[in-house]
């Protein structure tokens, strides 16, 4: 073995110690409150569809759709802003401030007069967790061992898709509860999570790749021990094997500079292209059917009442089809779980749409459960090809760009899909626009490299040799 002082001061050597762990090496809290983190950003998404039909200073489908938008062109702004920020200063710092953002933003939501200052606060609120969806996945697949990377970002997964499968039913309760000031509360408790994530945040450390890249090699030395300790005596072994050292001897550059190579150019530009096309009908999906059933399709009195709760039920589906995910996750290439994943999800808004038209309430669950179930339940397939397929040094700036920008498409989509209806019908407009991104997933199995069980570095820095 080389001399142990030169090993101290390679980033490969505490790379090469994090992903030989045979289970996660820090508290298991740790994972849970970047779940709870990842709750408030998704409890937000979803809250502000049923929120918006009740606010009295929204008085149409188009400005509602707006306002959803605005909240989608916050995340397109603050997600590259901060994940460069966080990929040049630390994710941890970085991931502090977004969660006081995020309190400031739903306060701001939740106190808003009239309709500009309801618009300003959904833009400041969609900056930080545009950011916040880039982080914690980002986080969580830089500290996990490389072999079950995808069981432990699963947990913060499941913790935050919580916030999709209990924070429909939380805020279609609370709203059509109290139809005066439901709204306005719905987005208080956003306010409220986002400040108790600020104060457990605080106690996260950073991640082992990012001190080890930045030559904090003691930082990284204390950290490393600490996890190879506890990882040890949760497993019940005495030794771990040797360290699987790879020097790769990838240059410090400026993030912009990494993406800009042939080979991470090609990647950004086909993640890029999958998200936005998934986001241009994920985010009318899971904002606008509520709307889309009062304003266009002329439910009222119980059965719009009905709507709204059973969609929000549906909701369920998305917790649940996260917690399946984590059985498969490390057993099947990820390429060919988005394909399946989109499919699914095209398939359950058709069904919703069906039952829809017919006011069919039990169709309308039906469809929406599925497409929660796998269609929104199976994301963290997708966020972990964006955080795997980019080096350390520009990996959160690079998922920013893929998924935070990725956002736009939510953003136009959320404009685009009641215009869509005069010319597609009501199930056209739910169905076709999803085509390009049955195409863009396809793509993903015949251009992005293979990347369960294998090392972070080895999908990125080793083929970066100067």
């Amino acid at each position: 073995m080389a001399d142990s002082s030169n090993l101290r001061q390679s980033p490969e050597w505490y790379v090469a110690r994090v992903d030989r762990l045979p289970t996660w090496g820090l508290s298991y809290a740790l994972i849970w409150a970047m779940g709870f983190s990842f709750f408030i950003t998704l409890y937000d998404v979803i809250n502000v569809g049923f929120a918006l039909p009740y606010v009295p200073f929204v008085v149409s489908a188009a400005q509602a759709s707006l306002i959803a938008s605005l909240g989608l062109w916050g995340y397109v702004v603050g997600a590259p802003i901060f994940s460069y920020i966080a990929d040049v200063v630390g994710r941890r710092p970085t991931l502090v401030f977004t969660a006081l953002l995020t309190a400031l933003g739903s306060f701001g939501d939740a106190l808003s007069v009239n309709y500009p200052m309801l618009a300003v606060f959904r833009f400041i609120t969609g900056m930080a967790i545009g950011a916040d969806l880039v982080l914690v996945m980002t986080y969580m697949a830089e500290m996990s061992p490389a072999a079950k990377r995808g069981q432990y970002t699963n947990l913060a997964f499941i913790g935050g898709w919580a916030g999709i499968g209990i924070g429909p039913f939380i805020a279609a309760l609370i709203v059509t509860s109290i139809p005066s000031i439901g709204w306005r509360i719905v987005f208080v408790v956003g306010g409220i999570l986002a400040a108790l994530a600020l104060a457990i945040r605080a106690y996260a450390p950073e991640t082992v790749r990012f001190l080890a890249m930045k030559g904090k090699f003691n930082e990284a030395d204390s950290l490393v021990g600490h996890m190879e300790t506890t990882s040890m005596k949760r497993a019940g072994v005495n030794q771990l094997p040797e360290p699987n050292m790879k020097v790769y001897n990838v240059p410090k550059e400026n993030p912009f500079k990494v993406l800009a190579k042939p080979k991470y150019l090609k990647r950004l530009i086909i993640l890029f292209l999958l998200m936005f096309t998934i986001y241009f009908m994920d985010y009318p999906f899971l904002v606008l059917p509520e709307t889309w059933v009062k304003d266009v399709l002329g439910y009222s009195g119980s059965l719009f009442s009905s709507a709204v709760f059973y969609f929000g039920l549906a909701g369920i589906g998305a917790f649940l089809g996260a917690i399946l995910l984590r059985f498969i996750i490390d057993r099947f290439d990820r390429r060919y779980m988005t394909v399946f994943g989109v499919v699914v999800f095209t398939i359950g808004t058709a069904i919703m749409a069906i039952g829809g038209i017919a006011r069919s309430i039990p169709t309308f669950f039906i469809g929406s459960f599925i497409a929660e179930l796998v269609g929104v339940g199976w994301f963290n397939v997708y966020y972990l090809l964006c955080s795997e397929n980019f080096p350390t040094s520009a990996r959160a700036t690079g998922y920013a760009i893929t998924d935070g920008i990725g956002h736009a498409g939510g953003a136009i989509g959320l404009l685009t899909v009641f215009p869509l209806i005069p010319i597609l019908g009501n199930i056209g407009a739910w169905t076709v626009p999803w085509i390009p991104a049955i195409v863009m997933a396809i793509v993903t199995v015949f251009t992005l490299p293979k990347t369960v069980k294998v090392r972070l570095e080895e999908v990125n820095e080793a083929t970066d040799r100067v």
